[in-house]
């Protein structure tokens, strides 16, 4: 743990700050997933009023939050209207004011917490019931003593349940369900882990709980999912159901999914992400170590960063090679990455063949290889998990 608590009177109405410093919106409510009888509710996200609509915000994308607000890491908000899902619970909309045994909920404490990083539910403050009860009359006591409160039902109880398993875990524990059972569950899941589900899934099973989904929800999925999953899922589609996905898609999720689908599956360009770590040589050691620490990069891209002349976007300007994160722990934080290029570029074409692919990667010990076009740009990264997933049986999971 870490830190005092912080008071939900206190966290409503704050600011909600963006990477930029500037305030985008103020925090409406704090969104809650209730964890089973011994673990504490966790918080999901923020719900946030952006341009007089109601947002969510997932909890990651949050860091500090003090008097001035709380205060984004990275990005934009997304602007789609917050629904509230099965198996979740809005603490100032479902928890405060409501009664327990004669007393009423004022308030609700959340802690921080280290591993995973991010907050849960601490204490709950109970008060006497009456229009003149006063915070000082209050008591706060742990939640165990109020668990009614946070119970959401058979659903929620079982997604509450499946939240918490390791996405491979939870993918073995889905697929044992009848699909109806399936179909409800994947409704009642958050984006973030309904797309972490289809990344562990058999391509026939992803099409199923994709298919099951209005359009608008099944583009927010692939949204979340990691870009060459999204592709592979997309592949697997009717070309008029793929091609409507991707028009419901933000255009900068999609434009990369667009230039995947270009290539056939069984070869690099087929199999990479096209957002590897990418910094150009000028970048110091200390600011590359700082987008490797953040939550949201794939362990197997931060392993390793990418040097590149601009533009950074894929298709970048020349590619000049890789660097590891270990021989980054081992530089001062202030040497311009550039200088610790590691051997030559060695780089793989989009339609080399996904088996001389693992090959390469075993030859060079590499965590993951580049691909460069003819031009010699980077257009995206072939890491071991994506080679894995292609060499395995397919029934490799069931196992």
């Amino acid at each position: 743990m870490a830190g005092p608590p912080i008071y939900l009177s206190r966290l409503l109405r704050l600011s909600l700050v963006g990477a930029d410093g500037m305030a985008v919106g103020s925090l409406e409510d704090v969104l809650l997933a209730p964890r089973g009888a011994s673990e504490p509710p966790r918080v999901l996200g923020f719900v946030a009023n952006v341009q007089r609509r109601q947002i969510f915000v997932n909890a990651s994308r949050v860091g500090e939050i003090d008097s001035s607000g709380a205060h984004m890491r990275t990005g934009t908000v997304d602007l789609r209207r917050f629904e509230l899902r099965s198996g979740e619970l809005l603490a100032r909309g479902s928890i405060l004011n409501r009664q327990v045994d004669g007393q009423v909920v004022n308030d609700l404490a959340l802690e921080a917490t280290t591993e995973p990083a991010g907050w849960q539910l601490a204490k709950v403050s109970l008060g006497p019931s009456g229009l003149l009860r006063r915070r000082r009359s209050s008591r706060d006591v742990e939640w165990t003593e109020v668990a009614g409160l946070f119970d959401t039902g058979p659903t929620g109880r079982q997604v509450a349940a499946l939240r918490e398993l390791h996405p491979a875990d939870l993918a073995k524990a889905i697929v044992a369900l009848p699909l109806e059972r399936r179909r409800v569950l994947a409704e009642a899941m958050e984006d973030e882990r309904l797309a972490d589900l289809l990344e562990e899934l058999p391509e026939d099973e992803q099409v199923r709980l994709i298919e099951s989904l209005d359009l608008e929800r099944a583009a927010d999925v692939l949204e979340e999912m990691d870009p060459d999953d999204a592709a592979d899922l997309l592949a697997e589609l009717p070309l008029a159901e793929r091609n409507e996905l991707l028009e419901e898609m933000a255009d900068e999720d999609a434009d990369p999914l667009r230039r995947l689908l270009r290539y056939e599956g069984d070869t690099a360009g087929g199999l990479m992400t096209p957002e590897p770590m990418v910094v150009t040589p000028e970048t110091t050691v200390a600011e590359v170590l700082a987008r490797a620490r953040q939550p949201e990069v794939p362990m197997a891209l931060a392993a390793q960063v990418f040097v590149v002349q601009p533009p950074t976007q894929t298709p970048t300007g020349r590619y000049l090679g890789w660097v590891s994160f270990q021989r980054l722990l081992r530089e001062p934080p202030g040497n311009p990455v550039g200088g610790c290029i590691e051997g030559d570029p060695v780089v793989v074409e989009p339609d080399l063949s996904e088996l001389v692919v693992a090959r390469r990667l075993a030859a060079y010990d590499a965590i993951a290889l580049p691909v460069c076009d003819d031009a010699g740009r980077l257009v995206g990264a072939v890491t071991v998990d994506d080679v894995l997933d292609r060499v395995l049986p397919e029934d490799w999971r069931q196992r």
